[in-house]
């Protein structure tokens, strides 16, 4: 931006300015030329006597008019006063109003000048005019939509590559170093969120800047993943022949359908063999796959179609709707047959747990100081807790990864269980929990904010981090899960159509599979950044 445009003035606003005072300029000589051209066109060489006493008009005037009449030569006489006059007066004239016409131009071109720098201007030193800073509260509301918008964009990204790599090979390289770039600065982005929600920085010129950051970082991802995107575009061919990726498409559809019937009955199983606590994360999930395979089966059948019809536009975006569809059914399907395998794993190992926290307990009680006292107080409570899952693991069906988590926490509030078999419960607890809140926002991303994906990533980062924090990765990841069904129950839910209706459009919507703003779902989430997702909108308009 050029500093006149930053002072509020066009480009060329002082050369008009300039032209004017030249016209002033040049309208004020012509006037005086108007003036002076008379006086010098004038014939002035009048006849005067050398001699005497009488003033040389008056010693002319009885010779020049001898025999004239006295009316003649009265008006003779005049006209030769009057001409003298004449001239002098003029040449009397012509400096002044050359001066005061340059005044004038001079001080309309300071009036204008003043006008404008009081206008566009507001210190002594003319520094340009800063647009007043928006409130923190909007800054705020700002970069929470951003990060709901990468992080879309970032997931989508991702579903759709893993589509197309199958098809391109090595070839797919450079689109998967982009999606790895946009991923850290989305976490990046997402770690800056968690301090900002934390309190830190506290000063308020601090925060602005903490929030440019991440909005920045957000802006980052997505413009390397719009970079690249209409590389992948021309690397897949879509809409040039769709033919193979369709392929792909259905060869996929047919093994989800598969694994899903086998879901149903393993969910069936766990219900039987577990109470409702654990497999309350999973409820439902074989229904959801199913709902997304038939929209996947609509969209699938919407792209043949096209194809044969030579609209291969359309036919792409139908494709690429069946393909997140059909991801989404893997997601759900495959968060029930990592429950069951994880379930499986915390029965086996509760007992070794319970038997290292009672030892870990046995040892801390044997370094406390005296009968009384916090430490003491702490073991009490531990005890208790031990006692009430053993009680529970032999009296009937119990949740064994509640169970584990129960214990876990109980030896750390008493300053143990950081390492050995209490360690590997609590991984495996924060790993099982961050899994399912992160297949949950998946397939429900089109209605969930910005503090769930937050509390999700930062959960994440704690379980990669070393030494890991499983503890408060849990916490983490289920206070992210509580915000995620919140706000699914404010966006509500699908329609009652439901997914067998080839216009379901409410829950591919709240899945992110479409990207709504249409009565059709609007066009489908697809691999880009916001850029690539208003270029796609637009054509589908």
């Amino acid at each position: 931006m050029t500093p006149s445009l930053i002072r509020g003035r066009p480009r060329g606003a002082a050369a008009h300015i300039s032209v004017r005072v030249a016209h002033a300029v040049l309208g004020s000589a012509a006037g005086l030329v108007w003036l002076v051209l008379p006086g010098m066109t004038t014939r002035t060489d009048v006849p005067v006597a050398l001699t005497g006493g009488l003033p040389a008009a008056s010693a002319a005037a009885p010779a020049a008019m001898v025999g004239a009449s006295p009316c003649a030569a009265a008006g003779a006489a005049a006209g030769a006063a009057a001409s003298a006059r004449g001239d002098t007066s003029t040449a009397d004239l012509a400096l002044p109003l050359l001066a005061a016409s340059a005044a004038a131009a001079l001080a309309g071109y300071g009036y204008v000048r003043r006008t404008r720098r009081a206008r566009t201007r507001t210190t002594p030193g003319g520094a340009p005019v800063s647009p007043p800073e928006p409130p923190v509260a909007e800054l705020d509301a700002r970069t929470r939509a951003a990060l709901v918008e990468t992080d879309d964009c970032v997931r989508t990204s991702r579903e759709e590559l893993d589509f197309a790599g199958d098809l391109l090979g090595p070839a797919a390289q450079p689109f998967a170093a982009a999606l790895r770039t946009a991923q850290a600065e989305l976490s990046a982005a997402f770690r800056m969120r968690q301090r900002y929600d934390d309190g830190v920085p506290e000063e308020t010129t601090a925060r602005r800047h903490a929030l440019a950051g991440m909005a920045g970082r957000c802006l980052e991802a997505g413009r390397r993943l719009d970079a690249v995107a209409a590389g992948l575009d021309r690397a897949r061919g879509l809409e040039r022949d769709p033919g193979k990726a369709l392929k792909e498409a259905e060869a996929r559809f047919r093994e989800l359908t598969s694994r899903t019937s086998a879901a149903v009955t393993t969910l069936t199983e766990l219900a039987r063999r577990y109470p409702p606590s654990a497999t309350a994360p999973v409820t439902r999930y074989p229904e959801q796959a199913e709902d997304r395979l038939v929209f996947a089966t609509a969209r699938l059948n919407l792209a043949r179609q096209a194809a044969d019809l030579g609209d291969l536009p359309r036919a792409a975006g139908h494709l690429r709707a069946a393909e997140s569809a059909v991801a989404q059914a893997g997601v759900l399907v495959g968060a029930v047959e990592r429950l069951a395998a994880d379930l499986a794993a915390a029965v086996r190992l509760v007992p070794a747990a319970l038997t290292g926290a009672e030892a870990e307990l046995a040892a801390l009680r044997a370094e406390a100081e005296g009968p009384f006292g916090e430490p003491r107080a702490r073991l009490g409570q531990a005890d208790g807790v031990l006692a009430a899952v053993r009680e529970e693991v032999t009296g009937g069906p119990y949740d064994p990864l509640d169970a584990l988590r129960r214990i876990v926490r109980a030896v750390a509030a008493a300053g143990a269980g950081r390492e050995g078999v209490l360690s590997a419960a609590a991984l495996l607890c924060a790993r099982v929990t961050t899994a399912a809140t992160a297949a949950f926002l998946v397939t429900h991303r089109g209605a969930v904010g910005a503090e769930a994906r937050t509390r999700l990533a930062e959960a994440e980062r704690l379980l990669a981090a070393r030494p890991a924090e499983p503890l408060a990765a849990d916490a983490l990841a289920r206070r992210a899960r509580e915000l995620a069904a919140r706000d699914v129950r404010q966006y509500g839910g699908p329609s009652a159509a439901g997914a067998g209706d080839v216009n379901w459009t409410d829950g591919a919507v709240l899945a992110g599979i479409l990207l709504g703003g249409d009565p059709d779902g609007g066009p489908p989430a697809s691999f880009g950044g916001p850029r690539t997702r208003a270029r796609r909108a637009h054509r589908a308009q």
